[in-house]
């Protein structure tokens, strides 16, 4: 099953599986449940459903939904952090650490769906997009589903010194997610999902990479018990789980780029404005 939401005349709307749910539905109400209750509320709430309508895909989250993000998850991840900065020797601790690197990216109305454009900051000078498996999980910490994510990063500035992450990784259009959430009961799904990242400029794909969530150092429970350790999340949260993919050191976005990243079955698209 898949959730999707759409820009309608009477404002954002829910669909399950190409069908709109009630006008009421949302997802902060089912990610107050147990993922054992989530079959029988989406049944009800599927009762009665008309086809779903035309209408362009919004980011499959609500306003004030949060995502949060991990970082140094990869090897290629920590390769390419230790290059960047002037102080490299702190991702490889990271790396081998217990504690995962976890910060905030952005709150639900900041982030873009499919199809609409993403920006580069005018004061970074090197740009990259991270194509990432995103976890949807309910306000007890329990993977409900995932989408694909775009983790856009300003790696000049990041690079420069590891306090400026924030202003590295959140600005506005510095996030994309969607199109669809997929449903999932059991984390083994997420396994050896494959991801790429395609970046065409114009007629030419001037960027081509993938990889698998299969190489992932941390697993998916070991990022969500460490973001829920001392935090919680009523409406649910959105967990990116890192990057896997990252292009190389002379690369840098380019207003205009159209980037296509793939997670399992989810294909996202966003260009550069």
């Amino acid at each position: 099953m898949k959730f999707t939401r759409h820009e309608t005349p009477d404002g954002p709307r829910w669909a399950l599986d190409g069908n709109f749910l009630p006008a009421d539905f949302n997802l902060s109400a089912l990610l107050s449940l147990r993922r054992y209750e989530i079959p029988k509320a989406l049944e009800a709430a599927s009762a009665g459903s008309a086809t779903m309508a035309d209408g362009a895909a919004l980011a499959p989250l609500e306003a004030l939904m949060e995502v949060w993000a991990c970082g140094v998850t990869y090897l290629r991840s920590r390769d390419a952090r230790e290059a960047e900065s002037s102080v490299g020797d702190i991702y490889q601790r990271v790396y081998e650490a217990e504690r995962p690197e976890i910060f905030y990216k952005a709150i639900g109305w900041r982030v873009r769906g499919s199809g609409k454009n993403l920006r580069i900051r005018s004061d970074s000078s090197w740009n990259v997009p991270e194509p990432e498996l995103t976890l949807i999980l309910n306000c007890f910490g329990e993977i409900i589903g995932y989408t694909a994510g775009n983790d856009l990063s300003s790696r000049s500035i990041e690079g420069e010194n590891p306090l400026y992450l924030p202003q590295a990784k959140c600005f506005d259009g510095c996030c994309a997610l969607g199109p669809e959430i997929y449903l999932v009961d059991e984390e083994e799904h997420l396994l050896n999902l494959p991801v790429s990242l395609q970046i065409q400029r114009g007629a030419d794909t001037v960027f081509f990479g993938e990889t698998s969530t299969g190489r992932m150092k941390r697993s998916f429970s070991e990022l969500v018990n460490f973001l829920f350790r001392e935090m919680s999340f009523p409406q649910g949260v959105a967990l990116m789980t890192g990057t896997g993919i990252v292009p190389d050191d002379s690369f840098t976005l380019q207003h205009g780029d159209r980037i296509e990243i793939r997670v399992g079955d989810v294909r996202l698209v966003n260009d550069i404005t």
